[in-house]
């Protein structure tokens, strides 16, 4: 149960970041990538801290400051960087589209560490649901703006961060809790682009926002930030990270919804096909049932209470 409420609020999360992905590709004529990224983090920051307060959180060790910091950094600064700048070269759909590598590399990522067993089933899952992501946004391929080639590079590049950022995550998020986890994180990433964008022209590209620009902006923080990413760490404490990554593949769908309505990308009838074979592949890496452990040496007692194992720490 603990899994499918993980991918459930995983699914969400990614839907939520298609949307936002629409929202950027709107905003990044206005804007540029750092000064969007100090939009998204700052106000998503500004929303999870009292959150965070209000329910007395438990915060990162001491210890695990440097490792949680460096994970905020790189994610939600480096990674949302590169994400801004590959939606100003392709459309959000397409850029969406190569951020779906996510799944494959975070398995990848979770096998090299030794975080995550890689299974065929898994795998095969995920090479599903990639395929109905291809499949559904294929007929506009030929559409694509001039160069978009750079823009779905530099997003499959960015989602080797977001991949670490999965699978690192989890033992930290143990050690401490989720949402404290991810409010430090954020706060360290959003401070360095903060400073960042003091030193080169961001302030006078805000201050040049109208109102329209604003609430485009403050969606992005909001519920492509804050809630979003909340959700996010949720689906991390409670499910594997490829399974989690898995649910990236209903992202490109959400962008290409949304982006058909803000910025006249088009609809093709290949969605419904896509969306099918999405949750297909999310159901059959999400469906393998785990395998007993067996302890050398003795048999299981009836109705015998489960042992404490001592502190993780």
């Amino acid at each position: 149960m603990g899994e499918w409420f993980g991918v459930g609020i995983a699914i969400l999360s990614s839907a939520l970041g298609g949307t936002a992905a629409a929202v950027t590709r709107y905003l990044v004529g206005d804007a540029d990538p750092l000064t969007l990224a100090i939009l998204r983090w700052g106000i998503g920051f500004l929303c999870v801290l009292p959150v965070a307060i209000l329910m007395r959180v438990a915060w990162p060790k001491r210890s695990d400051w440097p490792a949680v910091a460096a994970l905020g950094v790189c994610f939600f600064g480096l990674f949302f960087i590169f994400y801004n700048v590959a939606v100003g070269y392709t459309t959000a759909a397409r850029a969406s589209l190569a951020l779906s590598t996510l799944p494959l590399q975070t398995m990848l990522v979770g096998a090299l560490l030794g975080a995550e067993l890689l299974t065929w089933r898994k795998t095969a899952g995920v090479a599903i649901a990639m395929l109905g992501v291809t499949a559904a946004l294929a007929s506009g391929l030929r559409a694509a703006p001039p160069g978009s080639w750079r823009g779905e590079l530099i997003m499959t590049a960015a989602a080797l961060c977001m991949a670490v950022y999965n699978v690192l995550s989890r033992p930290l998020m143990k050690r401490s809790s989720a949402l404290g986890f991810l409010t430090v994180g954020m706060g360290c990433g959003a401070a360095v682009l903060v400073l960042a964008g003091l030193a080169g022209d961001s302030l006078t590209t805000l201050a040049r926002l109208g109102p329209q620009q604003w609430m485009a902006g403050a969606y992005l923080g909001i519920a492509g930030g804050a809630i979003a990413f909340i959700l996010w760490v949720l689906a991390l404490e409670r499910a594997s990270p490829t399974r989690v990554a898995n649910t990236m593949t209903a992202n490109p769908l959400a962008a290409a919804l949304l982006a058909s309505v803000l910025v006249d990308e088009p609809i093709t009838a290949n969605l419904v096909a896509g969306l099918v074979a999405v949750f297909v592949g999310i159901w059959v890496a999400t469906t393998e049932p785990a395998k007993p452990i067996k302890l050398p040496g003795r048999k299981p007692e009836p109705n015998a209470e489960p042992k404490e194992t001592g502190s993780s720490h």
